[in-house]
């Protein structure tokens, strides 16, 4: 951990912070460009990552992230299925295609505010 002193303050960098930091920030980016390019059909890549390197960040506010990103990768999925069933009937396609728009949405907003509180150093809520 390397310190510097600015005026009244001390300014701390942790190496193992910022390592954990810049990660959750390109599993935003993945999350993101999943979204985009494949209607998150292939966020279950960064999904893997998520699971397997948020014990890294445990007790830091990172931590939150991973699980921030986790638990909008299941709900995004719980939506789709939830559409998928309703296309099956002719009278609930515009329903379906409403949940499917509205849940992308979701996820949409829900990866920038976490790349946008992630890269302000605050913790997500849980």
């Amino acid at each position: 951990m390397d310190t510097t002193t600015q005026g009244n303050q001390e300014l701390v960098f942790d190496a193992r912070l910022q390592s954990a930091k810049d990660l959750a920030w390109w599993l935003y980016i993945f999350h993101g460009l999943s979204l985009v390019l494949s209607l998150g059909m292939l966020s279950w890549l960064p999904l893997i990552v998520n699971y397997i390197k948020r014990g890294d960040a445990a007790d830091t506010f990172v931590y939150s992230h991973h699980r921030w990103q986790i638990r909008s990768f299941w709900w995004y999925l719980f939506w789709m299925f939830a559409g998928g069933v309703i296309w099956m009937t002719l009278v609930g396609i515009p329903l379906a295609v409403l949940i499917w728009s509205l849940a992308w949405i979701w996820k949409a907003y829900r990866i920038i505010k976490g790349w946008l509180d992630l890269n302000d150093n605050k913790a997500m809520p849980v």
